[in-house]
C-alpha cells in the first residue's frame, strides 16, 4: 500500500484521541506502535490498546492523504488540525481552507474520494 504513513503517523498525532475526545492530542514516544510502515503515537496506554485492536477504526482515511485530494484524483500531505469525523471514519485534510471547501460538498467529496482512493493508494 502506497500510503502517506510512512515515518511518523499523523506527524505524531494520537489518531484515538480524535475519536474518543474529540480533540487533536500529540501521542507520546512511550507509547508507540508500528502499522503500515509508520509509527504510530498515543497519549496512554488505552488509547495504544484501542488502535492494536482495530487500526482500521482510527486510521484516517485514503491513507492519510488529503480527502480533498483524493477526491480531486491526485495526493496531498495533510495538516493534522484540520480533521473531521464522519459516519465513524476519520478525514484529513491539507489544511484549514482545504477543509472548509470540502466540507461544503462532504457528502459529493466523499462519494469521489472512495472512488479514486484504491487506485491512488495502489499506485
Amino acid at each position: 500500500m502506497n500510503a502517506n504513513w510512512r515515518g511518523l503517523a499523523i506527524k505524531g498525532y494520537d489518531p484515538v484521541a480524535y475519536f474518543e475526545i474529540g480533540a487533536l492530542v500529540k501521542g507520546s514516544s512511550e507509547h508507540e506502535f508500528e502499522w503500515h510502515g509508520a509509527t504510530w503515537r498515543f497519549t496512554n496506554a488505552a488509547h495504544l490498546a484501542k488502535f492494536t485492536a482495530d487500526p482500521e477504526r482510527y486510521a484516517p482515511q485514503y491513507g492519510g492523504f488529503c480527502a480533498w485530494a483524493v477526491g480531486n484524483n491526485y495526493t496531498a500531505p495533510i495538516d493534522p488540525e484540520a480533521w473531521k469525523i464522519v459516519a465513524g471514519k476519520l478525514y484529513l485534510n491539507y489544511n484549514l481552507e482545504v477543509q472548509a471547501n470540502w466540507e461544503q460538498e462532504m457528502a459529493e467529496n466523499i462519494r469521489k474520494a472512495d472512488g479514486h482512493g484504491p487506485e491512488l493508494r495502489d499506485q
